[in-house]
């Protein structure tokens, strides 16, 4: 496969976030992919995550995973997938790892086999542990100078960018041009 492919863009209100991630949710490929979030705590990593499941179609509270570690989820009626048949979601936090051989340990590995979609937040921390990554997306804070922002929340301004590294995050990628 050629060089990895990257989108990049800006976002200044939550609104970016809802429509990035409605974009994504319009790509079969979403259905059997793993896509890690990186960034600062704060960055709005899950923020994105709640937005592309509310798209996906899940239902009910979002919980964050992070003393979990891991939250389950369906999405019914999902557009990506065959009448009928419910979408599969595993939304992990690594972030109180200490070892990546925690990752081992909890018996992950079957839950990245199984076909559906994981949302990795903190993926650094399960190290080498962690199975391949089909789209990195990362979220940091927008350092542009404030008066050129005179109008915008500072909070909420975010620098992303979205890296193939498989086929399957090419196709995802082009969910978002």
């Amino acid at each position: 496969m050629s060089p990895a492919a990257t989108w990049q863009g800006r976002w200044t209100a939550e609104e970016d976030t809802q429509a990035f991630a409605r974009q994504l949710a319009t790509s079969p490929a979403i259905a059997h992919a793993t896509l890690t979030l990186q960034g600062d705590l704060g960055a709005g990593k899950t923020t994105l995550v709640r937005h592309l499941l509310r798209a996906l179609g899940v239902r009910g509270r979002i919980k964050s995973p992070t003393y979990a570690v891991v939250e389950p989820h369906s999405a019914i009626d999902c557009a990506v997938m065959p009448a009928g048949e419910p979408l599969q979601i595993w939304h992990f936090d690594f972030y109180r790892f200490n070892d990546p051989r925690e990752w081992e340990d909890a018996g992950f590995r079957e839950l990245f086999a199984s076909p559906g979609l994981k949302l990795v937040e903190w993926p650094e921390r399960a190290g080498d542990f962690l199975p391949a990554v089909d789209l990195r997306i990362d979220i940091q804070p927008d350092e542009m100078p404030p008066q050129a922002h005179i109008d915008l929340d500072q909070d909420t301004r975010r620098i992303v960018s979205a890296t193939a590294l498989t086929a399957t995050g090419r196709l995802l990628l082009e969910a978002l041009s």
